[in-house]
This record gives structure tokens, sequence and C-alpha cells, in this order.
């Protein structure tokens, strides 16, 4: 039987009251400004950076990189698609009816959690020392597994598993039980296993096989 909404869920549903279309486009643009930032900053860290720069040898580099940011809002649509099919899924299979529009707007506004990692990224390396090379800057992942334990002390097929798993997965798994508590108006702890079962199982899934397949 559906609950009420809790007074969080009820505030929640506040917050997210917008132009999701404007909030896209915002979207896009903060993830394109850091990621360019950022790769200024890898560039930057290599070493004869200026006169590699200047005889072409990025060349190859900056096409990889305009076809990334170019890839950027496709990549977050495809994201969202998959990430409201898998909770749709997980309901249905369940017994829990939930409409899968209202999955997709959230996974849209759930996105602005991975800001944060990117951002922080960012700031770190925005003055790096002379020691900073540009694979440091490009493997860092904040409040991460991988930060833990160090990437020099971890192989190179468990970088990224263990780059995946950090505190902003978790804050994004609290952020969806709410919201799915809020689409729903299942409880709070219903709400938790949906999440666990259709974001949290997969992710698992899929780091599990990256790892098994990886091929250094």
């Amino acid at each position: 039987m559906a609950k009420t909404l809790s007074q969080e869920a009820e505030r929640l549903k506040e917050l997210i009251d917008f132009d999701k279309r404007l909030y896209f486009l915002i979207l896009v643009v903060i993830f394109l400004a850091i990621r360019y930032l950022t790769n200024i900053l890898i560039l930057e860290a290599i070493p004869d950076y200026e006169n590699l720069e200047a005889t072409g040898s990025f060349m190859i580099y900056h096409i990889f990189n305009t076809l990334n940011y170019l890839w950027t809002p496709l990549a977050l649509l495809w994201k969202f698609t998959v990430i409201s099919f898998l909770f749709w899924l997980g309901a249905f299979m369940i017994g829990y009816k939930v409409p899968y529009k209202e999955l997709w707007k959230f996974a849209l506004v759930a996105e602005f959690i991975f800001i944060f990692p990117e951002l922080i990224r960012l700031l770190v390396y925005i003055n790096p020392g002379s020691g900073v090379t540009f694979k440091e800057i490009d493997e860092f992942r904040a409040f991460s597994m991988l930060s833990l334990l160090g990437s020099e002390n971890v192989s190179q097929q468990y970088h990224y598993a263990l780059g995946t798993i950090n505190i902003f997965e978790i804050f994004y798994g609290i952020l969806w039980m709410y919201g799915f508590h809020m689409i729903s108006r299942r409880s709070l702890g219903e709400s938790s296993f949906v999440v666990l079962l259709s974001y949290f199982f997969p992710l698992v899934v899929w780091l599990s096989f990256y790892v098994m397949v990886y091929r250094g």
C-alpha cells in the first residue's frame, strides 16, 4: 500500500519544481566548462607541453576532446534513459507501478551530484606543483576507494572500479531513495530496496564485469 510523503520528500518535490529543459542546458554547460578547464590542467602537466603543442603533437588529443565535448549532452541523455529504465524495471519486478517519465526527469535532476567530484578535481589541481603528472590529474577521483588506497598502490585493472566506488555514489543513492519515495509514494524502506535492486546491484555487476574483462 502506498504511503503518504515524508516531509523530506515534500520539500524535495518543491525544490525540483522548475524548468527541466533550462536545467539540462545549465548542467551541460557546467560539465563542459569543468572538463575543458581540467583538460587544460592535464595538458600543462605534461613535460615540455608548450613545445609539443607548437609542433602539433597534441592534435589527436584535441580531436578526441572535441568529440567528447560534443558527446557530453548525448551521453547525459543516454545515462538518464538507462538509469530511469533500471528503476522502472526494478520497481516493476517487485510489483510497483511507477511512471517512467517521472523517473527520467528525476534522473536528470539527480545528476547534479556528479558535478562535485569533477569540480573538486579541478580545484585540487588548479595550481599543481611541479611534481604533479598529467596521469595523476586524469585518474584523480575524490573521496573514492582509489584515492584512499592510492592509485600507485593498485593495479591498473582496478582503477576504474575503485574510482567509481565513492561517497558521491552513496549520496546519489540516498537522493534516489527520496526521489523514488516521492514519485511512487512508497515508504522509505521500500524505496531503499528499489535503489539497491535497481542501481547498486547493476553497478556492482558492471564493475565486476569490467574488472574481469580488463586487458591492460
